[in-house]
């Protein structure tokens, strides 16, 4: 199984607001950035959609460490939360809707087909990764100011 790092980030002028994301895929010697952007929407939606367009990028299944500097990502995978909420049909208790729901079935789904690791990194901390994914992010959202 290919051994890849997704490195990823999404960022938000304004929440909600004109937003970006990026992504860095890492296999060996290969290395890819992907970004993209949304006129209106939020730094989580972003953060979201930075992940499932990596693992999108992936044709086969792989053992792959993903990188983020989301709690709300990382932890809704690690601590089970996403797949609790699915499972309570997207409500986080019973009162409360969990947010981005449509994101989160796709990003569940992208999950399954890879071996997943995960680890999270201190935003604008010098890690090289995350500040490139950051810098993607922040140009893709400028584009829609």
């Amino acid at each position: 199984m290919k051994q890849v790092f997704l490195y990823t980030d999404g960022a938000c002028s304004g929440n909600p607001g004109p937003g970006g994301w990026g992504a860095i895929l890492v296999y060996g010697e290969h290395r890819r950035e992907l970004s993209g952007g949304e006129a209106s929407t939020t730094n989580n939606r972003m953060e979201l959609t930075a992940v499932i367009e990596g693992l999108k990028q992936l044709k086969y299944p792989c053992s792959v460490t993903l990188v983020s500097d989301s709690k709300y990502v990382i932890d809704a995978i690690t601590l089970g939360w996403a797949k609790r909420w699915q499972q309570n049909n997207w409500m986080r208790n019973k009162k409360e809707k969990a947010l981005n729901p449509d994101l989160w079935e796709e990003l569940l789904a992208q999950i399954e087909r890879h071996q997943m690791t995960y680890q999270w990194v201190k935003g604008h901390a010098g890690h090289p990764e995350n500040e490139r994914c950051d810098a993607l992010a922040v140009a893709e959202s400028q584009k829609f100011k």
